[in-house]
């Protein structure tokens, strides 16, 4: 009996293999040589990289660029140590990435994009492809060249098709999320005419607030990413010419003179933001803000609190930027980070849905002109249908 219990057993876990195995789709990295003699390299020197997924059937001309995530490097010890890693080296970078959720190549889990061309741009540079800086110290060998990086990639893309692009879409998640916004416009400039360009930043509408202590550690944060990979110039120019180029790495600043379509996703209580902008641990010594940050559950009633105060805060720093009918948002009360780049979170059955739709079916329908999509979800906990994110102690997000 306990032979044949296992055999069952065995047999199940085979099938779910199986299963998984069909579901996984590994993508292969490209490497841009060609970019290296332009200057165009990851922190450390070495050669940008993306992975790329064909299109097929309808959407063979139709293109989705997506940009990882994974922070900023404000200074030569945080750029240093990034260098060595896949944040700042192709050298470190997996051989091939699975494919999910908005990347995904089957209809079932992403009926509108699945068949497109569908690239992920691994990021290498620490400043959301925004840096250009010629002088490279000998000591250091840190390359400050994300903005060169973008084009370099975009140009590789536009050589292998996409300059008959019918349809294309920027997306990206944090750090990339950022990207989609400072660079909408700009992707748009690098496609034909005659493409319908729309943008989509997930987790990247990082506010200008203040720490629990009162302090401005984010925005003196920006500055200093900004000045040390010379990013002003390659930031809107029509943002620079009124505010300061720190305060142009802030989507409110930037996000209302955006002239192409872009949809707005975010989570209210983002938990990069709680954790990075609103208690970061310079402003939280005693580590009083500590268990909250890993799970809002533990959040005691002042803290969640001052967490309802910064969502209030989050959202007059979007009165400006959703204006525009063309625009497309989806405010959550979820303590989340990052939604489109995992199933559960971007279409499935017991995805986070608000006004009766899932982030995958209300981007599509955004994207195809199918019906506008604005919505901002009530105070938590309103929202059952939230994936709540759970973090442990050591646990680092993009």
């Amino acid at each position: 009996m306990a032979h044949a219990g296992l055999g069952q057993w065995l047999s199940l876990l085979v099938c779910l293999l199986i299963l998984l195995k069909a579901e996984n789709h590994p993508v292969g990295i490209t490497l841009v040589e060609n970019a290296v003699a332009k200057g165009a390299v990851c922190l450390d020197g070495s050669a940008p990289a993306y992975h790329f997924d064909k299109g097929f059937g309808a959407g063979v001309n139709n293109w989705l660029v997506h940009i990882e995530g994974g922070g900023w490097c404000n200074s030569v010890a945080t750029c240093l140590d990034r260098k060595n890693t896949y944040y700042g080296s192709s050298n470190k970078m997996e051989k091939s990435l699975s494919f999910y959720a908005v990347l995904s190549n089957k209809q079932k889990f992403n009926p509108d994009f699945y068949n497109w061309n569908r690239i992920k741009v691994r990021y290498c540079d620490g400043a959301s492809f925004t840096g250009d800086v010629e002088a490279v110290n000998p000591a250091t060998n840190l390359h400050f060249r994300g903005a060169r990086v973008f084009r370099a990639i975009i140009d590789d893309l536009l050589a292998k098709g996409m300059k008959n692009a019918h349809s294309a879409l920027l997306s990206g998640c944090s750090a990339g999320g950022l990207t989609s916004i400072l660079h909408c416009d700009n992707f748009r400039s690098l496609l034909p005419v005659g493409t319908k360009v729309k943008c989509l930043a997930d987790a990247g509408y990082f506010i200008n607030a203040k720490t629990v202590s009162g302090s401005r550690y984010i925005q003196a944060f920006y500055s200093e990413v900004v000045a040390l990979h010379g990013s002003a110039k390659n930031l809107p120019a029509s943002c620079t010419s009124k505010l300061s180029p720190g305060l142009c790495f802030f989507p409110q600043n930037v996000v209302p003179v955006i002239r192409t379509p872009i949809f707005l996703l975010n989570a209210a209580y983002d938990s990069w933001q709680i954790k990075n902008i609103l208690a970061p641990d310079i402003a939280d010594p005693k580590g009083a803000w500590k268990k909250c940050k890993l799970d809002i559950k533990n959040c005691s009633p002042s803290q969640l609190q001052t967490m309802q105060e910064y969502r209030l805060q989050f959202l007059r720093a979007l009165t400006h930027a959703s204006t525009s009918t063309s625009h497309g948002l989806l405010i959550d009360s979820c303590y989340a980070h990052c939604q489109i780049v995992t199933q559960d979170t971007w279409l499935a059955a017991s995805s986070p849905v608000l006004g009766k739709k899932t982030i995958g079916k209300a981007v599509g329908d955004w994207y195809h002109d199918r019906t506008p999509f604005q919505k901002i979800d009530c105070a938590y906990p309103c929202n059952p249908t939230c994936k709540n994110r759970v973090y442990n102690s050591n646990e680092q997000q993009d």
